[in-house]
């Protein structure tokens, strides 16, 4: 007998079928016995009129009649007649995983990831990361972005300063890719427009809920741009297309967490940075302590504003200040001490950066200078600029933040299959 799908089910009624799948709960009355049985297309109640000698967590192949059940969940049930187990466990699993929630703890969730994730709920995260994922290729290329993949071992950091991994590469040093940067700058003199799906390292020893040390970052880059603000209307567009495609596609995994997703505005609202930190501060009461730009309770304040002024779920800050951002940002004309440089919030939390780049040899080299940047392993890099890129900018998107935030997950190693942070490199 040919193997049918769970979603299948409803087409066979009254017919015998052949089911595969793993055993998510098992009730044993004595004289009956109710399996949940899942396959990647979902669930669905089995009922037996005998011991079948099965456990939780095991591989089954199930026969039996597919019938209409109005009391069950599912809308249909199995009345199984021959089970056969694929594969056993040799020992029990530490949790129901077929409760609706789990209630783990992070680290125990995590402990036991390759076990959690079979859980339908944890599951249902990846499926809509699936999504969005799916989402923002469709959308770029919709655009005209041509997909890239770019090295991740590299001869020099692409962002500076102390925050990168060094490995060890055959006779040489060489460090893991920041961010795809110098490579999709690059690809704008032969594409103009370029779009990654891609790793980024961090050592960064952060212990919260936003960072993680290896991420996978939405990147793009265009040319032939006029200003930064075709950046942001640019990746405005692709937000708001992104959210219909996985509001659509996502409805059953959203419903899970009982999230209505949020609506993106035709246009964001835009706020400079000096001007937010003047409104957070009047209207809550909170300063922006001055070693940083924003930090996160600005973000969260920044997120509020957004809503109560704008009714919006994302704001637009913009013209960051030279000292913070990268050297191959483009100064501001107004304002040298200020870029072209954005972040975009998505309630109350960064989830892209991006910007207007440096597009001129000599520009380039001079702001190296005075950020104090030796251009060594780089020249790959700057030799580039000197045959004729165009005016070009980009972004940088956390995939996982922005499923944490769209489902408000507690934590972003929540959105990750395997987070790695400074404590956590196994599983």
């Amino acid at each position: 007998m040919e193997r049918i799908l769970i979603n299948q089910i409803q087409e066979n009624d009254g017919k015998k079928v052949l089911i595969k799948g793993r055993v998510l709960n098992m009730r044993n009355l004595g004289n009956i016995v109710f399996l949940i049985v899942q396959d990647y297309t979902g669930t669905i109640q089995v009922v037996f009129s005998k011991n079948i000698g099965t456990k939780t967590g095991e591989a089954v192949a199930i026969e039996g009649i597919a019938k209409k059940e109005p009391r069950s969940k599912y809308g249909f049930e199995i009345q199984g007649e021959k089970l056969e187990i694929v594969s056993n466990i040799t020992e029990d699993i530490p949790f129901d995983l077929a409760k609706n929630d789990l209630n783990l703890n992070l680290p125990t969730l995590l402990d036991h990831r390759t076990l959690s994730l079979r859980h339908p709920k944890v599951q249902a995260i990846f499926k809509l990361y699936d999504i969005l994922l799916k989402g923002y290729e469709t959308v770029m290329r919709e655009e005209g972005f041509t997909e890239i993949k770019t090295s991740k071992i590299l001869g020099a950091a692409t962002e500076g300063g102390a925050n990168f991994f060094k490995i060890k590469y055959f006779d040489k040093e060489a460090t893991l890719a920041q961010s795809p940067q110098f490579y999709k700058q690059i690809m704008v003199g032969v594409f103009e427009r370029v779009f990654e799906i891609g790793s980024a390292f961090r050592a960064e020893p952060h212990f919260t809920t936003r960072h993680v040390n290896e991420y996978v970052s939405l990147d793009a880059e265009m040319g032939f741009i006029k200003n930064f603000y075709d950046i942001i209307n640019m990746l405005n567009r692709v937000v708001k297309k992104m959210f219909l495609i996985i509001e659509k596609e996502g409805k059953p995994y959203l419903d899970m967490y009982n999230i209505k997703i949020s609506g993106v505005p035709d246009q964001i609202p835009c706020v400079k940075l000096v001007e937010i930190k003047k409104i957070i501060k009047e209207k809550y009461n909170y300063t922006i302590p001055e070693n940083t730009d924003i930090d996160p309770e600005g973000e969260r304040l920044a997120g509020k504003y957004a809503r109560e002024k704008f009714n919006s779920d994302f704001i637009f800050i913009t013209h960051y200040p030279w000292s913070e951002k990268p050297f191959y940002t483009m100064p501001s004309e107004e304002n040298p001490e200020e870029t072209c440089g954005f972040d975009l919030l998505f309630k109350g939390l960064e989830i892209v950066t991006g910007g207007q780049r440096i597009h001129i040899y000599k520009q380039l080299i001079e702001n190296m200078e005075k950020k104090k940047i030796k251009p060594d392993g780089m020249e790959f890099y700057l030799d580039t600029f000197k045959y004729a890129l165009p005016p070009h900018g980009g972004w940088g998107m956390g995939s996982e933040r922005l499923i944490q935030k769209i489902l408000e997950l507690n934590s972003i190693k929540e959105a990750i299959l395997f987070p790695r942070d400074v404590k956590r490199l196994i599983p």
